[in-house]
């Protein structure tokens, strides 16, 4: 009977140590692959972790296939930009000149003939002579090895050199670009420090253009629109005529085609005028204001977020590239003495803007304009 209840006691006293062992063993076994789960998620976390990351990044992130996309078609597409902004001015111009310009000889007086024939070849010189050279000029390109003198801000992560002030990457030429606005399918090629001026130039005079085109034409293009109108009633009477025709019936009169087309051309000008000066012409205002800052497309996005984190900690902004209006004007248009105003703004020009822009010192116009204030 003892020897029974020793072997019980002793059989109960091993599954106990047996289930204590089993416990501890899987509690051993839970706790380690925690430890395992929490030390790969550190590694995954560290293979992507950026103490500069934030949602504007993650939204690039996301967008990045539709930026590829766009990069590509851009790059694709520009040369079908370049050729329907040809064909459009070229088609307004032939209708100018074909439908419009002898309606004026006979109509208008000497002095407005004399108005329209100068403003109107000096508008058309300055859009063709911007657009070609906005086109075929280069922005600039920083070279693959800078100077001592020359001190670069950052290195590009995509050409894998250095890039000096105001320098940025463009996804569509794979390039870095000197002072880089942005790139313009339009002109199927980068807004930068070298052709800047032309592509603002060009978006000043086409809007002008197309504003006085509008202006000018604007009896025309109601009279028109209404002779347009009374065409179609005139078909549908003359069909009504046909299916009830008899002899002692006579069609209504009918426009020639000459008269079609010239009414139908007037209303296309007038429209595609007038649309151009508002998509263009608030292009161009937006411009404008950027340059009155001192400022591109890319660093204004830039010096906003630059001036919300100073303003946080107390600290003002203050742009380095900012002149003043008027200065930031002289520097922009190259303009150094009076005359300048009109033989590098009003005339055609090919002189190049002010330094390399691999550097920005102050220009000699900003420092002679400065020059007073610090001798008092």
């Amino acid at each position: 009977m003892r020897s029974r209840q020793r072997m019980y006691s002793a059989v109960m006293r091993f599954f106990l140590k047996c289930l204590r062992i089993g416990q501890r063993r899987r509690f051993w076994l839970t706790k380690h692959v925690g430890q395992l789960w929490l030390y790969g998620r550190l590694c995954l976390r560290s293979l992507v972790y950026n103490s500069f990351a934030n949602s504007d990044t993650a939204l690039d992130a996301l967008f990045e296939p539709i930026y590829w996309l766009v990069d590509h078609v851009t790059r694709w597409f520009g040369v079908v930009f370049v050729a329907l902004v040809i064909t459009l001015t070229s088609s307004v111009v032939v209708i100018v000149y074909v439908c419009l310009l002898p309606l004026v000889l006979r109509t208008y007086p000497l002095l407005w003939i004399f108005w329209h024939f100068i403003y109107g070849h000096w508008n058309l010189v300055m859009i063709v002579f911007h657009y070609y050279m906005a086109i075929t000029t280069q922005p600039g390109f920083p070279p693959q090895q800078l100077k001592s003198d020359v001190a670069a801000v950052s290195i590009c992560r995509k050409c894998i050199a250095p890039k000096p002030a105001r320098t940025h990457h463009c996804s569509i030429c794979n390039r870095c670009v000197l002072k880089m606005d942005h790139h313009c399918p339009w002109l199927n090629n980068c807004v930068g420090h070298f052709n800047h001026r032309y592509f603002f130039s060009f978006m000043l005079f086409m809007t002008m253009g197309c504003i006085y085109s509008s202006v000018s034409g604007w009896d025309l293009f109601w009279e028109a629109y209404a002779a347009i109108e009374k065409m179609k009633l005139l078909d549908k009477g003359r069909l009504h005529v046909t299916a009830n025709q008899t002899y002692s019936q006579t069609p209504p009169p009918t426009f020639s085609f000459r008269q079609r087309a010239f009414h139908k051309s007037i209303v296309y000008a007038w429209v595609l005028c007038s649309s151009v000066a508002l998509a263009l012409g608030a292009l161009m205002l937006w411009h404008s204001v950027l340059i009155t800052r001192g400022e591109t497309s890319i660093e204004r996005h830039i010096n906003r977020k630059e001036r919300k984190r100073l303003r946080l900690k107390g600290k003002v902004f203050q742009n380095p590239y900012n002149y003043g209006p008027l200065g930031n004007w002289k520097v922009f248009l190259g303009v150094e003495t009076q005359r300048h105003w009109v033989t590098r703004v009003l005339l055609p020009s090919t002189h190049t803007p002010y330094g390399s822009g691999l550097s920005w010192e102050t220009p000699p116009c900003i420092v002679e304009q400065k020059t007073p204030l610090l001798t008092i």
